[in-house]
């Protein structure tokens, strides 16, 4: 078992910051073809546009391209933790509209009661935007919780604290704490969850972040913070400096990792020991549960991201479907039918 592992009670996670020199070198010298062409100096969006997507543009692309099917239900804005500082931590939760009972329909009963359904597999959606913007219930990503809901999953869709008021691991002891919140009985009553069948899915940054969350967990299934399956869409998850040499990181990429970081991404290890600690890959061994990691060839984020990324979960052990997409499309911006189908069967694989 990895020492560095988050554990399945609230709030625990013992740390290292060592990296496998040997396994990054080999990973690093196989992708380097692949980062050629990654040099991305766009940012996603213009500065000052006040976006709070990470999709860039007015283009219906990806998520942009579903539309939610009637009876879905949203739970907006419930509180799930207060940090030291005050900072109140928020959710929301999409449910599958609840199936009406033939008798019911026959006795006239027009409302089913929406949290009636038993036994629910959950997915925590963790919003992109640099780590630094991005809300739960922008336009974007309401429809990925809404998405999920279709697909018959819990959903809940998470705010965190981000840069520059905190810097990590603060966004990471967020999301653990809603997939804590989401275990609580009251909530798995609620909202008829099965506390063994919870997944995280995530975009950009949040993608980051569910891949954390996956590979620093430990323990049952059942507990605490850990998850079943985890779904990631171009997360920036190669965050020491040789990773970002190796993929000749845009100057955007490697402002957004130091500032993440609140270290310079190109120090050397002892200088910023973050970046390894904050890399999904430096905690992965064969406890940790299955992936999906989709990119497309020519983005922001380098491809080499999650090329290396993919083969070090393998390495270890770990089973991963890779996907890439054509074009140039960012998280969830590449989520369109396709890509959805198969997001969609992966969780319903892993998760039940």
């Amino acid at each position: 078992m990895n020492p560095t592992r988050r554990t399945g009670g609230p709030g625990t996670r013992r740390r290292r910051v060592a990296v496998a020199a040997t396994a990054l070198a080999g990973a690093l010298a196989g992708v380097l073809a692949l980062s050629g062409f990654n040099q991305q100096l766009r940012e996603i969006d213009p500065p000052g546009s006040g976006t709070t997507s990470e999709v860039a543009g007015t283009d219906i692309v990806g998520i942009r391209t579903f539309t939610p099917p009637e009876g879905l239900v949203v739970d907006a804005d419930l509180e799930y933790g207060v940090r030291d500082d005050g900072t109140l931590l928020t959710l929301d939760v999409c449910s599958p509209a609840a199936p009406v009972a033939d008798d019911a329909v026959a006795d006239g009963a027009a409302e089913p009661d929406a949290h009636a359904s038993t036994s629910l597999p959950a997915v925590v959606s963790i919003h992109g935007g640099s780590w630094q913007r991005g809300d739960k219930a922008n336009a974007d990503w309401r429809n990925v919780c809404l998405w999920l809901a279709s697909e018959g999953f819990v959903a809940v869709s998470v705010n965190y604290r981000l840069v520059p008021d905190a810097i990590f691991p603060a966004a990471l002891d967020d999301v653990a704490l809603a997939v804590e919140w989401l275990r609580d009985p009251e909530q798995l009553e609620r909202f008829g969850v099965d506390p063994a069948r919870i997944g995280a899915f995530g975009g950009s940054a949040g993608g980051q972040l569910a891949a954390l969350l996956g590979t620093t967990g430990e323990g049952p299934l059942d507990e605490g913070s850990r998850v079943a399956a985890v779904a990631e869409l171009s997360g920036p998850v190669g965050l020491v400096s040789d990773e970002l040499a190796a993929d000749a990181a845009s100057v955007w990429l490697r402002s957004i990792v130091g500032a993440y970081l609140g270290c310079e991404p190109d120090a050397n290890e002892a200088d910023c020991p973050q970046a390894a600690e904050a890399a999904p890959a430096t905690h992965a061994d064969a406890s940790d549960p299955p992936f999906f990691i989709g990119h497309a060839e020519d983005e922001i984020v380098p491809l080499g991201q999650s090329q290396r990324f993919a083969d070090g979960l393998a390495g270890a052990g770990v089973p991963v479907e890779f996907a890439v997409v054509p074009g140039g499309e960012h998280s969830i911006g590449i989520l369109d039918e396709a890509l959805r189908a198969r997001v969609a069967a992966f969780l319903h694989a892993q998760l039940g």
